[in-house]
């Protein structure tokens, strides 16, 4: 499932494919601030559903004749890419389930904190070697992450199922991988998973109410999570896999709870413990550990 390259080597041929990663998942992290902007009332899950759909439908357009040749692909690329599909649709529903039961805070930064332990544990079942660079950086985001938490109590359940949302992100990942890698272009591969997962989630979708898609309000928010941090930030995201590996991008992923910490506070006028200032500053640590070559 993921390439057998040493992850001891340097990092100086991917430092391309690394940034589009990171700028990727500061996409993502904005994310909260702008569920904040949905209608009063809407669930978390119907927002994340149409999220997926949108940016499916929108990233299908685009490919094109790119995904029509997939039509025509060895059975190994859909399996992929059907692999692909469900880690995004257990991932995401998962996830907003779990932010039913914790709070967004916690559900996204356990998901997206457990992300890089899920991914370094499918490396290891591959046979892949993990450097001590990517130990180090990820052992610091991880427990960045975990202060960023702020050692409440939380739900059991939804800590839970925020655990699967970060195995089912990884498998997504890297099945991602392996397409790009294998010659798929990222645009065609990224159009294949999110249509599978539209299609997947849009009965989901419209068994809720969906009159709020049609007000001014729900379809700016719904525009903007589907082309932006959809469409937009997960091409990036399949492009920078041609020279990133799953383990290291999940772990520069980091950056997202991060983003969504800094527009909190400047925007929502939310507060940041001792502990959560502790957690930035080690995430970001972890994040240069891993981008310098």
């Amino acid at each position: 499932m993921l390439s057998s390259s040493s992850f001891s080597s340097s990092f100086s041929g991917a430092g391309a494919g690394a940034v589009l990663v990171v700028t990727a998942a500061a996409l993502w992290g904005t994310t909260g601030a702008v569920l904040v902007l949905a209608p009063y009332g809407v669930s978390a899950f119907s927002a994340g559903a149409a999220r997926i759909v949108l940016g499916g439908l929108l990233l299908v357009l685009v490919a094109g004749r790119a995904l029509a040749g997939l039509l025509a692909g060895p059975r190994t690329v859909w399996g992929l890419a059907v692999l692909g599909a469900a880690g995004v649709a257990v991932s995401q529903t998962t996830y907003f389930v779990a932010v039913s039961r914790t709070g967004v805070a916690v559900a996204t930064i356990v998901t997206i904190g457990s992300a890089p332990a899920f991914a370094g544990l499918l490396a290891l079942l591959s046979g892949t070697r993990l450097g001590r660079r990517w130990q180090a950086a990820t052992c610091l985001a991880v427990a960045g992450s975990a202060l960023l938490v702020g050692g409440g109590a939380a739900d059991p359940a939804g800590i839970a199922l925020a655990l699967v949302s970060g195995c089912a992100y990884a498998v997504q990942s890297a099945a991602a991988e392996r397409l790009v890698r294998d010659g798929l272009d990222p645009l065609a591969a990224a159009a294949a998973v999110f249509g599978l997962a539209a299609l997947a989630l849009l009965p989901a979708l419209a068994a809720g109410d969906v009159a709020w898609l049609a007000t001014g309000r729900g379809a700016a928010v719904t525009g903007y999570l589907g082309a932006v941090t959809t469409a937009v930030a997960y091409l990036l995201y399949f492009r920078g896999l041609r020279t990133t590996d799953t383990t290291t991008a999940t772990t520069l992923t980091l950056v997202e709870p991060v983003i969504a910490a800094g527009l909190g506070l400047a925007l929502l006028g939310e507060h940041l413990s001792g502990a959560g200032g502790a957690g930035l500053v080690l995430v970001a640590s972890g994040l240069v550990l891993l981008l310098r070559t």
